[in-house]
C-alpha cells in the first residue's frame, strides 16, 4: 500500500514522501497516528503542490544567502574592542559581538549561533570567522579587530 507521509518517521521516510508499507502496518498505525495518509488522487496532487512551494521557498531562501554572501565578501569587518596600551584586547571578541557588528555595517541580521570564530581572538589584528547558511552553505568572514 502506497502512503504519503505527513510527518517525519524513523526508518521509513520524511514528510511529504511517497512510500510504500504493508496494508496493516499503514492502516494499523501510521493511518490513525496522524504520520500519514492514503495516496490517493487528490492527496497526490497536494503533495506536488506542497513540494512545489517547497522549491519556491528554497530558490528564495538561496538568493537571500548569495545576496548576503556578496555584501559580506566585499570588505572586511571592522569590530571595535577596548584595548591596553600594548595591544592586548580586556577579554577577548565574541560571536555576539560579530553579529551586531554585521548588523550595523552591513545591514543583516545574523544569528550568532550560525557564526563560528575560527581563532581565538586577544590581540588587534586581522581574523576570520566562518558562517553557516541553511543547506549546508558556508562563508568565510574576514574581519578586523580594531581598537576604540
Amino acid at each position: 500500500m502506497q502512503v504519503i507521509l505527513i510527518k517525519d518517521v524513523n526508518n521509513l521516510g520524511a514528510y511529504n514522501e511517497l512510500v510504500t508499507v504493508k496494508s496493516g502496518y499503514a492502516r494499523n498505525y501510521l493511518i490513525p497516528q496522524k504520520l500519514a495518509v492514503e495516496a490517493s488522487h487528490s492527496n497526490m496532487k497536494l503533495m506536488e503542490e506542497r513540494n512545489k512551494v517547497q522549491q519556491q521557498k528554497e530558490q528564495k531562501m538561496l538568493e537571500e544567502i548569495a545576496k548576503v554572501k556578496e555584501a559580506l565578501s566585499t570588505e572586511a569587518l571592522r569590530v571595535g574592542a577596548k584595548t591596553g596600551t600594548s595591544g592586548k584586547i580586556f577579554g577577548s571578541i565574541t560571536t555576539l559581538q560579530l553579529s551586531r557588528a554585521i548588523k550595523d555595517q552591513k545591514g543583516y541580521e545574523i544569528n550568532r549561533k550560525h557564526i563560528e570564530i575560527l581563532d581565538e581572538v586577544k590581540v588587534l589584528g586581522t581574523y576570520n570567522a566562518k558562517i553557516s547558511f541553511p543547506n549546508k552553505q558556508e562563508i568565510d568572514l574576514p574581519f578586523e579587530v580594531v581598537g576604540d
